[in-house]
């Protein structure tokens, strides 16, 4: 067990590479209610906190197929690098505007749009360039780790930025671009230790290719698609201000709580696979988690208890992280190292775009039929995705390694 802890975090650099995704998803997390809470001070519209949200949404979309060719084509690490830099100059902005009183709407709009586009390029170059970090035979359990990141920011992230917002938004800009910059540092001073393949000249054939790749590898295909739709249906997640508020009826400290949990559970997960990695019926497993995401969604809810209610998150937040530990590593290891920039630039599309339209499903479908049949029917058709995947995609459900073509 230990061995496999010391075999990831002991190779030159993932430590750098672990440190700097926390800081840089912990600094966004902490802009983003900088942001929202400055954006509703100056304005009091609840339709400009949307604009925040779509500002920092379009750029990804936009820009999907270029990010994933410059991640191809260029240093991954430098990519990286620059993208933190610019978002800490972007929050070092942020600051001087509100401390001289020249941030307004226009601006902060502004600013989310340029945090979501160093982000749409952040993240594919940051994705392709784990596996030339480490060897293959550890490179799920990096992705764990890689995981546990992620989900370490998104609970230190809203808690700091809620804790700091107390004193003023000026002191989340401050500490979140000093903590960009960090992290910046800690991957500019990275060095890849595996080569990569040349990529040939940049043409509008090559800009697709990784579109191209992804439908022709059914494994491939079946796992990025099966992540949009399964969270797609599967957000119940957003309406936990409802549950809170009208059906549990614990208020703001409940909502926090329950916030929280999935989180936790995706964390101590991403633990658990860290040092207990998958190697066996890797896609029966899959498709297992996601039956438990599903039937924990609907525990949830028909759920009249926040124990009850905080134990199925847990379970949700813990699910969902074996499929995406199993999603990402196999994107990494069948796809050539020469096309993860790309390939990784339509995963994290689906990614965003399967959790942003989740939302407005849930929202959608909670106004039409109610919050309980909503949540409801979200995990009854996690199951229908499941389900039919499972016939859609035999060689995705036959898998037994997470290397088998």
């Amino acid at each position: 067990m230990f061995r496999t802890k010391s075999a990831v975090l002991g190779q030159p650099y993932y430590a750098n590479y672990w440190l700097s995704r926390v800081l840089s998803g912990t600094s966004f997390q902490m802009l983003a209610v900088a942001i929202g809470w400055q954006m509703y001070e100056l304005t009091g519209d609840a339709y400009s906190l949307g604009l925040v949200g779509l500002a920092q949404f379009l750029p990804m979309v936009l820009l999907t197929f270029v990010v994933g060719h410059v991640a191809d084509r260029f240093d991954r690490r430098l990519i990286v690098a620059w993208c933190q830099t610019s978002e800490s100059v972007v929050a070092a902005l942020l600051l001087v505007g509100s401390m001289e009183g020249w941030l307004g709407r226009g601006e902060i709009l502004a600013a989310a749009a340029l945090l979501g586009a160093f982000r749409a390029f952040e993240g594919p170059a940051s994705s392709a360039l784990l596996p030339q970090l480490v060897p293959k035979n550890v490179l799920q359990q990096a992705v764990s780790w890689s995981t546990s990141a992620g989900q370490t920011a998104q609970i230190i992230g809203p808690a700091l930025g809620g804790l700091l917002i107390t004193a003023g938004a000026n002191y989340v800009y401050a500490a979140s671009a000093v903590a960009l910059l960090a992290g910046g540092l800690l991957t500019f001073v990275i060095r890849v230790t595996q080569s990569r393949q040349k990529v040939g000249p940049a043409t509008l054939r090559s800009v697709f290719d990784g579109l191209i790749f992804i439908f022709r590898k059914p494994v491939i295909l079946g796992t990025i698609s099966l992540d949009l739709f399964a969270v797609l249906l599967g957000g119940a997640t957003a309406l936990l201000p409802i549950f809170a508020q009208d059906i549990l009826r614990t208020g703001a400290w409940g909502l926090g709580l329950m916030r929280t949990a999935p989180a936790v559970g995706a964390l101590l997960m991403s633990f658990v696979i860290g040092y207990y990695p998958l190697r066996r019926a890797v896609g029966p497993i899959l498709f297992a988690a996601l039956a438990v995401f599903g039937l924990s969604t609907m525990l949830f809810a028909v759920s009249k208890s926040l124990l009850l209610s905080v134990v199925a998150l847990l379970l949700i937040g813990a699910s969902d992280v074996v499929s995406v530990v199993i999603r990402s590593s196999l994107v990494q290891l069948q796809t050539p190292d020469e096309m993860r920039g790309r390939v990784n630039a339509v995963n994290s599309l689906f990614i965003g775009t399967s959790n942003q339209l989740g939302e407005f499903e849930s929202g959608t479908l909670a106004g039409l039929l109610g919050t309980v049949p909503a949540a409801f029917i979200g995990g009854l058709g996690t199951l229908a995705v499941a389900g039919l995947w499972m016939v859609l995609f035999p060689s995705l459900r036959r898998l037994r390694s997470l290397s088998e073509q």
